[in-house]
This record gives C-alpha cells, structure tokens and sequence, in this order.
C-alpha cells in the first residue's frame, strides 16, 4: 500500500511539473508575443515640424474625422449660397396698373390744341393720387408728346422691360443700376429717340424695391448647403504625407489628429494586447495540457522544441511585413503549413489544428502594416486554409506518393485562396500580378512540402518523437525484431497480432491512440523470444518444461519476459512509449496459476512473490494492452466460443483487473471501459464467427 501511494504521489508531481513547465513556456511566449505585436496595436510618434521635408512616408494609423476641415468646408459651402430675397408681386402689379393708367390719361386728355401745361394738368386730372405724387410734370410732358402713333408700342416697350426687371426682384442697393439697365435696353426699342427720352425718365417712377431680405430661407439654405458636405475622413492606412513631401499646416494638423505628434501614448491598445495574448497564449498551453492527458508524453526537449518553433514562424512573419506593405503580397511565399504539420507529428492532430488558428490570427495582426485596430482578413483566411489543407494532408513523409497528393491538394487550397481574395477585391490586377501570385501559393506548396519531408525525419530522431511515421516504419512485417519473434516465437506472433487488432479497435473507440496500440501490442512479448519453448502457445503439442520446474521457478522465468522485452527494446532504440508498453502490459498482476499451484502445498506462499513488478498502465493504449492481451489468451482457451460466452468472459476479466487496481493509473473512466468491453466484443465476434461445416470428401463419395 505505501508502495503504491508512493508511485501515486510521484505520478501526481510528475504531472504538476510538466504542467508548470507548459505554463511557465506560455508566459514567456506571451510575451514574445506581446513584444513582437506590439508595434503592430500602437502609434508611431514623429518629432516633425511644419515646412520640415518628410523623412518617410506617414500613414494614418486609425480612421478618424477631420473636424476643422470638415467644418471649413461646410463655412465655405454655406459662404457660397446667395442671400434669399422675397420678389413683392403686390408691387409689381401696382406699377404694371400704374403705367397703364398713365398711358390711359394720355390717351384720354389728348388734345393737340390745348397748350402743353394745359394738357398736363389735364392728364393730372385723370390720375390717381398716389399715382401723380410719385410723377413730375416733367416726366408728364415728355410723355404726351409721344406721338399718338408711338405711344402703344411704346407702353407695351415700357411695359415688358418694366415687368421683366420687377419680376426677378430690384433689391435697395439695385434701384439705380436696374433704371441704368432699363434705360440701356430702351434706347434699342423701335421708336423714335423723342418717345426713347421719354421712357427713359419714366424708369426713375417704375423701378423701385420690389425684394426684401428672407433671412429665415437664406438660413434654411445655408444649413442645407452644409449638411450636403460629407464629413473629411483620414481612413487607416492613408498616406498622410510622402517621403520627401513638405509638411505643411494641413499635414502637420492631420498628424496631430491622428495621434502620431502626441508624447503621451495611449496605453488601452497594450491593455488589449495583453488580453488578447493571454487568451490565444491559453489556447495553445490548454491544447499541451490536453495532449499531454490524450495522447503520448511528449518530452520536455519537444515542448521546448515547439516553443522555439513558434517564435521563429513569428519572427519570419515580422521579418515578411518589414519588407513591403501588404499590396505586394510577399507573404504569399511563406511556407504556412509548416509548423503546423510539425506540430501534428510532434504533439497531434487537435494541437495543430489550434495552432494554426492562432498563428493565422496572429499573421492577420503582424501584416496589418502596423495600422492599429485593423487585422489583414486575407492573409489570416489564406493561412488558415493553407495550414488546415496541410495538417490533413501530409501523413507520410516517407511515401511518395501520398506526397505529392499533399502537394497537389496543398498548392490547389493555397492557389484558391489567393483567386479568392483577387476576385473579391475592388480593385482590379492585371492578368501578370494575377499569375504572380499564383505562383506565389504554387511556390509556397512546394516549399512546404519540400521541408517537412526534409526537416521532420530529423526533428524524430533529434527529439526521440513518436510521430505516425515511425509508427508505421515500426509496424511494418520485416522488422528484424517483427522476423525474430515470427521465427523464434510463432504461437506467440500470432498472439501479438490478435492482441494488436483487438487493441486498435478499442483505443480508437474511446478516442486514444489506435496505430500505437497496435505497434505496442506487435513487441510486447517480445521478451519471450529468449525462452520461447517456455510459453504454452509456442509449445505446439511438446511437452510442457513447467512440468518440470516448481512453481516459483516458472513464475521467474513468466514474470521476467516484460522486463526482458523491455531490454531489447531499449537496446533497439525503441521510442519510450513502446518500451513503456511492453515493461507494463502485466502491470502488478498476479500470476494466478502458479501462486495456487504453490498455495496446494505451502500455506504461507506471498502473493508478492508470483505478482509482476509493475508498474501498473499509466496511459490508455496500455492499460487496454492489459486488457486485450488477458482477453486474447482466455478466448483462444475456449473450446466453443459464443457471442454470450465472449461477452461473459470479456466483462468478468475487466472487472478483475479493475478490481486488483491494475488501471488505477490509467486515465480510463468506467464509461471507456463499457466502451473498451463493446469494442473488443464486437472485434472478437468477428474473429470467431460461426463457419459453414463442410461435409467429409469420403463419406460424400460414399453417399454417391
């Protein structure tokens, strides 16, 4: 019992220091993190004075009104509308009916006998009085010696150009220049210049104020005019001033406005920043958590690996957006996928998927040409695409042809990407830039390709992973260890093989690793090869050596075949998960046979002494090892195997093992154990499903 606390204990701390290691790991990528972004979330500050000639091109870094502009040109759109006048019809009627009038008392007083004065007192007499006060008998006399014959087409002259001037408004300040005018225009009438004089000193009574000043509708207007001005916008990213530009008010002004001449620095961004980091920071370490629990250990050298991995794909992008802006698409070359499909070897599939989330974030914010609060949704999709498409695609390196497969699908992704984004743009390219980038995504899958296939292998061997790959290299037939355990140990290869299967189908039904059960299962009897004649499936109908050998004596040699296996994997360079499998595939268990054989003769025999020394499973791809291997030597003992009786004898040997506390250090909860018992029943039922029974040749002979 102390024993197993102990190892309980040291599993628990084992585990805290690994998730310390990852937490300590993500901090400082954070920061890093932060360091590298930061620039990319803040304004750049310029010591500039006005007239100074532009040291670089300046763009604005956020979108912001121009309120002083916005406001001049509203002045200037309301500057421009007219005053508003109201044109008094009233009183251009009442001098239309007054000129009449005069014209009529003419008519009607003419008598060429009378005397001049006569006549125009005459004339006076007939007028109204409000009409005669504004007339001079001057202006009376010239009037009536209009010729009779002259005097109709000389009101209707009169009349016209009177109403012409009144009816578009005479302001004050425009009586005098309006009579000049009327004046101007009746000296080319077709009259005589006696009848011209005439009507010319008729204006001074028939043009006067007819407009006054409408200051509610000249408002209104102005007002209009100036809520037609749209506001002046500085949008992100606009080039404020060119490199060698002289900085005038109005760029100094637009510099000021947009933050880029203030000393004091707006730290909410940073704030942000840092939230944003933790958040994306927690995805990945809550990933490493999670794979640590899932799937094989990695090793602190691949943790460390991954984080070195990831500061460098940081730094090349940071390195890509200093060399040109965005428009230029330098970042189309980057081989995307790469880190990612490294990460899905090193660590697994769910962690690279993550990552590549957060590294396309992360791409979308170090390409935004440092404009603050804007994220480059091309190149975030484009990476996104390219690094899913990869960690799907690229498998096995070491087939040729599943390569250039994920090439193929790789370069097609990258490429639509790309088109995807061309087409959607407002702005149009030539057909020249169009298969540039093109080549660009082509190149970019190439390279991709080029360097997994290149790098991964060592990064394997560098880092004892235990990637898919080696797995499958492990899991080929003529492994020489694979050849020796045929050779040497046939009852017991076959044995593996059986194990392997029935491994694979329930690993893969809870979601564990199903080809590394499956590898672990093809050596872990690999010990036996040494004694293989002491192993009753490699007997084949020969006398059994236990018969005679004591109890214990046999227990020794049994007990021994995981640690010896164990050995020769080690010496073979095995991975440690491997290793790991086969010293555990027994855990503590006791060997029953034995220890009862003994027990018939010596009461005070210890269990102790027919248990294996452990340890107990301590990942799910061994503690189902356990599992399928008692299972597989227990049906194959059976004379006539049904589906009732495989379930029976499937579920009573879980429990046992549950119940001795072999799986206490394995992450399975009594769900994946249902799970594990339906999926190795289910394999078994296919394994031993029911044949047709052909008949004898001879007694078919003898029928006929």
């Amino acid at each position: 019992m102390a024993r197993k606390k102990f190892k309980d204990l040291f599993r628990r701390n084992s585990r805290a220091g690994e998730r310390a290691f990852i937490l300590i790991g993500a901090v400082l990528l954070g920061c890093f993190l932060f360091i590298t972004t930061a620039s990319n979330v803040t304004t750049k500050n310029y010591d500039v004075q006005i007239y100074d000639a532009a040291n670089e091109t300046i763009r604005s870094p956020i979108t912001i009104e121009n309120e002083a502009q916005t406001e001049r040109q509203r002045q200037e759109a309301s500057q421009q509308i007219d005053d508003r006048y109201t044109v008094s019809s009233e009183i251009t009627e009442a001098k239309t009916d007054a000129v009449e009038e005069i014209f009529t008392a003419i008519e009607q007083a003419d008598d060429a006998d009378q005397p001049i004065d006569q006549r125009v007192e005459s004339v006076k007499n007939l007028l109204s009085v409000s009409v005669k006060e504004d007339l001079t008998d001057r202006q009376l006399e010239q009037l009536i010696q209009i010729p009779s014959d002259e005097r109709e087409i000389s009101e209707k002259v009169f009349v016209d150009t009177m109403t012409g001037y009144l009816e578009d408004g005479v302001k004050r300040d425009e009586v005098q220049q309006t009579q000049e005018e009327m004046g101007e225009r009746i000296d080319y009438a077709d009259v005589s210049d006696g009848a011209k004089q005439a009507l010319r000193s008729l204006t001074s009574f028939a043009i006067v104020q007819n407009a006054s000043f409408d200051a509610p509708d000249t408002a209104s207007a102005r007002a209009e005019a100036q809520q037609s001005v749209a506001p002046v916008m500085i949008r992100a990213g606009q080039i404020i001033v060119q490199e060698g530009q002289t900085i005038t008010n109005d760029v100094y002004e637009e510099l000021e406005l947009v933050g880029l001449l203030s000393n004091t620095r707006n730290v909410l961004p940073l704030v942000g920043l840092v939230l944003f980091m933790s958040l994306l920071v927690g995805v990945l370490a809550y990933e490493t958590i999670h794979t640590l629990k899932k799937q094989t250990r990695p090793s602190k050298s691949v943790l460390m690996f991954s984080f070195l991995l990831t500061c460098m794909s940081v730094l090349l992008l940071k390195l890509i957006s200093a060399l040109g802006t965005t428009d230029q698409h330098y970042y189309l070359l980057l081989p995307a996928a790469f880190a990612a499909v490294l990460f899905r070897h090193l660590l697994s599939e769910r962690f690279a998927i993550g990552y590549s989330i957060v590294y396309s974030i992360l791409a979308g914010i170090i390409l935004n040409d440092e404009i603050p609060g804007s994220l480059n949704m091309e190149a975030t999709l484009y990476f996104l695409f390219a690094q899913l498409a990869a960690v799907y695609s690229i498998r096995n390196v070491k087939d040729k042809t599943a390569m250039a497969k994920a090439l193929l699908l790789l370069a097609i992704v990258q490429v639509i990407s790309v088109l995807l984004f061309l087409f959607f743009a407002f702005e149009k390219y030539a057909w020249e830039s169009v298969l540039l980038y093109v080549g660009f995504a082509v190149l970019s899958a190439i390279l991709t390709v080029i360097l997994v296939a290149g790098i991964l292998p060592f990064v394997e061997a560098g880092f004892g992973v235990l990637s898919e790959t080696k797995l499958l290299e492990l899991s080929k037939p003529n492994h020489p260890l694979l050849k020796k355990i045929l050779t040497d140990a046939p009852g017991t290869y076959h044995h593996s093989i059986m194990v392997a299967n029935l491994c694979e189908a329930a690993c893969e039904a809870i979601g564990a690793d199903g080809l590394l059960a499956r590898v672990g299962a093809y050596y872990h009897d690999l010990g036996k090869t040494r004694q293989p004649q002491l192993f009753i499936e490699n007997q084949m109908g020969r006398n059994n050596p236990h018969d005679k050998l004591s109890p214990r004596q046999s227990a020794e040699i049994i007990i021994r075949h995981p640690y010896d296996g164990a050995q020769m994997l080690q010496n073979n360079h095995f991975p440690k998960e491997i290793v790991d499998m086969a010293k555990q595939h027994h855990g503590t268990s006791l060997l029953k046979f034995f220890y009862y054989k003994e027990k018939e003769y010596n009461k005070e025999v210890k269990e102790e002494t027919y248990r294996y020394p452990g340890p107990r499973p301590s990942t799910q791809e061994a503690a189902v090892l356990l599992i399928c291997d008692s299972v597989e030597a227990a049906v194959r003992s059976m004379k006539e195997p049904t589906q009732e009786k495989i379930s029976s004898l499937v579920d009573s040997i879980i429990k046992d093992k549950l119940m001795d506390g072999q799986l206490d250090c394995a992450p399975l909860t009594l769900q994946d154990l249902q799970v594990i018992k339906e999926a190795i029943c289910q394999a078994l039922t296919g394994i031993f499903h029911s044949r047709i029974e052909y008949p004898d040749e001879e007694k078919v002979k003898e029928a006929n």
